[in-house]
C-alpha cells in the first residue's frame, strides 16, 4: 500500500499550469512514425515539419571548425555580439526591419523565443489573440505563461481585421500573426498586416509576429515582415525568425527576436536564467548560413516549388485544397470523408497511417477540426506515392 501512494503522489503534486497542457501532437506522431520505420515499415512521412535537406555543407563547417578552435565555453546571453551584428544587417537588407544589435535577441530556436515573450508579456488572465488555423505550440505557451489564447477564424487562410478588433477587450496584451503559415501555408497580405499593425498602433497592443518560413515562399508570392511595413509599427511588433527552416537547421536550435529595446531587456533577463547562451558552436553555424551564397538556399527553395507543382494536383484531386503560398504544407479540407466512413479527421489519420501506411497530421490538432496537415518536405517519388496510397485507401473505405 505504501509503495502504491509513492508511486501516485508525485503526479497529485505537479502544478495546475502543468496539468493543463499536452505533449505537442506533432512531435508525438513524429515518435510514432520513427518508431514505425525503426520496425520495417515503409511510411511515407507527409507529417513532417522540417526540410528534408541537410544543412549546407558551408554551415557544418563552420560549425565543425568552432569546435576544432574550442568554441565550446559560455557565451553572450544574448547571443553572440557578430551573431546579432549579421543578423540586424540581414533584417535590414532582406526584410526591411530597421535593427540594431540591442534590439536582437538569439534563442534556442523560435520555439524559445515565443515562450519567453509570452513570460514576458503576459500577466494572468491576460489574453493573446491567436488566428486559426494554428500552430500547435501557440496556445500552450500562452497558457504556461497564465495567458488565455482567444482564437480568430481567418477567411480562405486570411486574416479578416474586423473579426480580430471585434476578439479585443480591455485584457488583450497582443495579437499572434503567422505568415508564411503553418499548418496552411498561407502568406498573409500586405493590405492585412498593415491592418493588424495599425490595429495594434491604436489599441496599443502587441503584434507577435512568427516568421519561421519567411524563406519558403512560392508562385512568385513575398514575404512581408510587419515591422518593416511602418515605423509606427516599431515599438508594438514583435518579431521572431530562425535558422531552422530556411537553412535545413533545425537541429541546431538557432532562433532570434527582434522587439524594442526595454522588451529586449525584460526578455533577455529572463533568457539568462532560463538557457542563458545558446550553443556556441552552433553560432558560428548560424554566422555562416547568413554569409553563404544565397544561391545554396535558392535551389532548395526551386525544389520545394517543384514538389508543390506536383502535390497540389494530386492532393485537389482528392480533396477540397487551398493552394499554399509558402512553407512546405497543404491543408485540405476533409469533411467529404467523415462521418458514417471515419468519425472526425483523427480517425482518418489513423486510418490512413495503418491502410496506406501514410503519415499525415490531423487538422483539429492545429484548431481546424475536418482537415489534414501534409508536407511536401519529401522526394517527388514519395510525394507521387504517397498521393496513390491515399487515394486507394480511400477507395476502399
Amino acid at each position: 500500500m505504501m509503495h502504491s501512494r509513492i508511486l501516485w503522489r508525485p503526479s497529485m503534486k505537479l502544478s495546475d499550469r502543468i496539468l493543463q497542457i499536452s505533449e505537442s501532437n506533432t512531435t508525438r506522431l513524429m515518435g510514432i512514425v520513427n518508431q514505425l520505420k525503426a520496425e520495417g515499415k515503409q511510411i511515407i512521412s507527409f507529417n513532417a515539419g522540417e526540410p528534408d535537406f541537410a544543412a549546407p555543407k558551408p554551415i557544418t563547417d563552420a560549425t565543425i571548425q568552432a569546435i576544432q578552435d574550442g568554441h565550446t565555453k559560455y557565451g553572450a546571453v544574448p547571443g553572440e555580439p557578430w551573431l546579432r551584428a549579421a543578423i540586424a544587417e540581414k533584417v535590414g537588407k532582406e526584410n526591411g526591419i530597421v535593427a540594431k544589435p540591442e534590439n536582437i535577441l538569439v534563442a534556442n530556436g523560435s520555439k524559445q523565443v515565443l515562450y519567453n515573450v509570452f513570460q514576458a508579456i503576459c500577466n494572468p488572465g491576460d489574453e493573446v489573440i491567436v488566428l486559426k488555423p494554428y500552430w500547435v505550440t501557440f496556445p500552450e505557451g500562452i497558457r504556461l505563461a497564465g495567458g488565455v489564447p482567444v482564437f480568430v477564424d481567418t477567411v480562405d487562410h486570411q486574416p479578416d481585421v474586423n473579426l480580430i478588433k471585434a476578439a479585443i477587450t480591455h485584457r488583450t496584451k497582443a495579437i499572434l500573426v503567422n505568415s508564411p503559415n503553418n499548418p496552411t501555408g498561407a502568406v498573409y497580405s500586405r493590405e492585412a498586416l498593415y491592418e493588424i499593425g495599425k490595429l495594434a498602433v491604436e489599441k496599443q497592443i502587441y503584434v507577435i509576429s512568427d516568421e519561421a518560413y519567411e524563406g519558403l515562399v512560392y508562385d512568385g508570392e513575398k514575404h512581408i515582415s510587419m515591422a518593416a511595413l511602418d515605423p509606427a509599427f516599431a515599438p508594438w511588433v514583435l518579431t521572431t525568425q530562425t535558422f531552422s527552416k530556411s537553412y535545413c537547421m533545425t537541429g541546431y536550435r538557432v532562433g532570434y527576436l527582434l522587439a524594442p529595446k526595454d522588451e529586449l531587456k525584460a526578455i533577455n533577463n529572463l533568457h539568462s536564467h532560463l538557457t542563458g547562451n545558446v550553443c556556441t558552436f552552433a553560432q558560428y553555424g548560424a554566422l555562416a548560413a547568413l554569409k553563404m551564397d544565397p544561391a545554396i538556399m535558392q535551389g532548395m527553395q526551386e525544389t520545394f516549388q517543384r514538389r508543390l507543382d506536383l502535390a497540389y494536383p494530386l492532393c485537389a484531386e482528392l480533396f477540397d485544397t487551398v493552394r499554399p503560398k509558402g512553407a512546405f504544407y497543404l491543408f485540405p479540407n476533409v469533411e467529404k470523408y467523415l462521418g458514417d466512413r471515419f468519425g472526425d479527421d483523427e480517425a482518418l489519420t489513423e486510418y490512413l497511417l495503418q491502410e496506406a501506411q501514410v503519415a499525415v497530421v490531423p487538422g483539429s490538432s492545429f484548431g481546424a477540426p475536418g482537415h489534414l496537415r501534409i508536407s511536401f518536405s519529401t522526394g517527388e517519388e514519395a510525394i507521387a506515392e504517397g498521393f496513390a496510397r491515399i487515394k486507394a485507401a480511400l477507395a476502399k473505405a
